[in-house]
């Protein structure tokens, strides 16, 4: 999983409530078990105007002219500001996986549902959260300016504005070391494998019978 200190990058809205994660990634691509590829299929039935497939070749599909990722200001964008419940719906690790695919690193938003809120850090997405008032100015603030651009620092957990001010926000200690270090679920279970091998070599010597194989 890649680490998540500080970026700075251009943000991009995705500027409606309760955001589900059929919405995010359909659920006509959830055959596939790897984490890479989904990028294509973010928004696939927003993004175009066609009706999308899996396996299919994106880069012919007619565009949707008036979503905003597929605008040349938004192009680029590694920051997604969004609205209330962002992840709502059922419980797929593919949403976070087609937003991280495509290219975001953080999302900016006044809540999430649980679920893809937790899922987000185990992918290494940043989901922020900000009071709505502070979200809705952010928002004026990235329509009034083309090329907006956020810096998002996890150290000392604020968002700033391209006029230099600040807003905090608040996040798990435990998940921060996590994103700060680029530690998935796997990448934690690895840190303890010399714990584990020791743990292992002593049954064997107290139960040796358990691990006899039969012939």
């Amino acid at each position: 999983m890649k680490s998540f200190k500080v970026i700075e990058g251009i943000a991009a809205p995705m500027d409606r409530a309760n955001v589900d994660t059929d919405l995010i990634i359909p659920k006509q691509f959830l055959k596939s078990i790897k984490r890479s590829g989904f990028g294509p299929n973010l928004f696939d039935e927003l993004r175009y105007l066609d009706e999308g497939e899996p396996g299919k070749d994106c880069s012919d599909r007619p565009l949707n002219p008036e979503f905003p990722l597929n605008l040349a200001r938004y192009q680029g964008a590694s920051i997604l500001l969004a609205r209330e419940n962002f992840g709502c719906g059922s419980s797929r690790e593919h949403a976070p996986w087609a937003l991280e695919d495509y290219g975001f690193r953080c999302i900016i938003a006044p809540s999430y549902a649980d679920i893809f809120y937790n899922n987000c850090f185990k992918n290494g997405i940043l989901p922020v959260v900000l009071e709505r008032d502070i979200v809705d100015r952010l928002f004026r603030e990235m329509y009034d300016t083309e090329g907006y651009r956020l810096i998002v620092d996890l150290p000392g957990q604020f968002v700033a504005t391209p006029s230099g001010e600040q807003f905090h926000f608040e996040v798990d200690a435990f998940r921060k070391h996590c994103l700060l270090e680029g530690l998935d679920d796997i990448g934690l279970t690895l840190q303890s494998a010399p714990a584990i091998r020791d743990y292992e070599q002593r049954w064997r010597e107290q139960s040796p019978w358990l691990f006899d194989v039969i012939s």
